[in-house]
């Protein structure tokens, strides 16, 4: 028996020493792969949050003559779109609580765009490349916007005018008509002149509210083609320059909360300055006067009636008298038929081609369109000059028609992936019980 505190040294056979290598080598590659996972995992997580974050903003949805539109980029735009159509929203809703104004319409139409994101998102994606169009032709052209013509717009947005506020450059342009011919005088004597047709409001560039708070109880819509009244104010306290950088700065920072960047606020400033400018140069040599016809017509539903109608006035029955008896367009036809002066663009085609053909005096037969049968008689003919809101407007369509075709001859690619990428918010919250 050995004595206590004597131990005999235990024998390691070769066959032990190759188990525990074994061991060894299992716990480590058992390590290697549990490691290996933990990398994998952390470096899809990696990759997952940088194609989210940078990679997939940066992906183009659009690209126009060689210029990409990427995803962030057109995301912040249809972000800060919806903002604009909720801040008019609740200006809608503020007029109409305040001053029993009834803009439900209205209201439900914005209503029905924010729930279309795909259209919106479409509309953003439209602007920018026509806006790149613009930017593009205006390099062309030796035309710029500068850091400081951007401040100011953005100031006189805000109502902060440093150097006094601005006198209005626009004056009417005086409009001298010619006096009605004697034959004018035979074919239509109930009055001395004719009525003036109603034209088409000129429509405004937008202009970016950003005083309006960017909350998901905000701000403006893509039309709003009914004006919004304002509420009576008090005399104006002056507006200091630290009191404009404060609302300034705490516009952007509610702008921020909805992932809109102050980049992107001034890149729309910059935007409509330069389409400004490209419009002024481009409609410079727009003329003054145009091409009208004062005309009035008779509009039924089938050939029958048109034939009838046509009869009745080549056997000579009063012309305003069969008007007001028998067209179905009973705006003009309280009125003897009366559509007043017009130019070109504004009849549809087939009414416009037999108008301006026809001989004043001349009844013409009866002319289809997708109203009906229309019986026109041609009162006038001849170049008059525009109003100031007819010339703005002729204006507006040529730079419209100017950027329809410009976009025709570019090289713009749309990429589909956009749909699968469109932002819903902000939304319209709903109010608080």
């Amino acid at each position: 028996m050995a004595k206590p505190g004597n131990t005999t040294p235990k024998v390691i056979s070769k066959k032990h020493i190759a188990r525990l290598e074994r061991e060894r080598r299992q716990i480590n590659l058992i390590r290697g792969i549990a490691v290996a996972g933990i990398v994998i995992v952390a470096g899809l997580l990696i990759y997952g949050y940088l194609k989210l974050n940078f990679l997939l903003l940066r992906e183009p949805v659009a690209e126009v003559n060689g210029v990409k539109i990427t995803t962030g980029d057109w995301q912040e735009h249809v972000r800060f779109q919806r903002v604009q159509m909720l801040n008019v929203y609740n200006q809608y809703s503020f007029y109409q609580q305040n001053f029993g104004v009834d803009y439900s319409q209205q209201m439900q139409q914005i209503v029905s765009n924010l729930g279309s994101p795909e259209v919106i998102g479409q509309q953003a994606l439209d602007q920018m490349i026509d806006d790149i169009l613009i930017k593009q032709e205006a390099e062309k052209r030796g035309i710029t916007v500068s850091a400081d013509e951007v401040e100011k717009s953005i100031q006189g947005n805000f109502g902060f005018f440093p150097n006094g506020t601005p006198t209005p450059t626009i004056t009417p342009t005086e409009v001298t008509l010619p006096t009605l011919s004697s034959e004018q005088l035979t074919l239509y004597p109930s009055t001395l002149t004719p009525t003036e047709a109603p034209t088409t409001t000129v429509t405004p560039t937008a202009t970016l509210d950003l005083s309006a708070t960017p909350a998901a109880s905000s701000t403006p819509a893509l039309d709003t083609p009914t004006p919004v009244p304002q509420p009576p104010t008090a005399t104006a306290t002056p507006y200091t320059e630290t009191g404009f950088k404060k609302d300034y700065d705490d516009t952007i920072k509610n702008f921020k909360t909805e992932n809109i960047s102050e980049k992107t606020i001034r890149s729309v400033y910059e935007a409509q300055l330069l389409r400004q400018k490209l419009s002024d140069e481009i409609t410079k040599d727009t003329p003054r006067t145009e091409e009208q016809v004062w005309a009035r017509h008779i509009l039924v539903q089938t050939e029958v009636e048109a034939e009838a109608a046509y009869k009745l006035l080549i056997s000579g029955v009063d012309f305003a008298t069969v008007a007001k008896r028998y067209s179905k367009d009973t705006g003009s036809g309280a009125n003897g038929g009366d559509l007043g002066w017009f130019g070109k663009g504004a009849m549809v085609a087939e009414f416009e081609n037999a108008a301006f053909s026809q001989k004043v005096g001349e009844i013409g037969k009866p002319v289809k369109s997708q109203f009906g049968y229309h019986i026109i008689q041609v009162l006038g003919h001849e170049d008059r000059p525009l109003s100031a809101a007819q010339y703005e407007q002729k204006k507006t369509t040529e730079f419209s028609q100017w950027v329809t075709d410009t976009r025709a001859k570019a090289d713009v690619k749309t990429f589909d992936i956009w749909k699968e990428r469109v932002p819903t918010e902000p939304t319209l919250q709903a109010p608080a019980q």
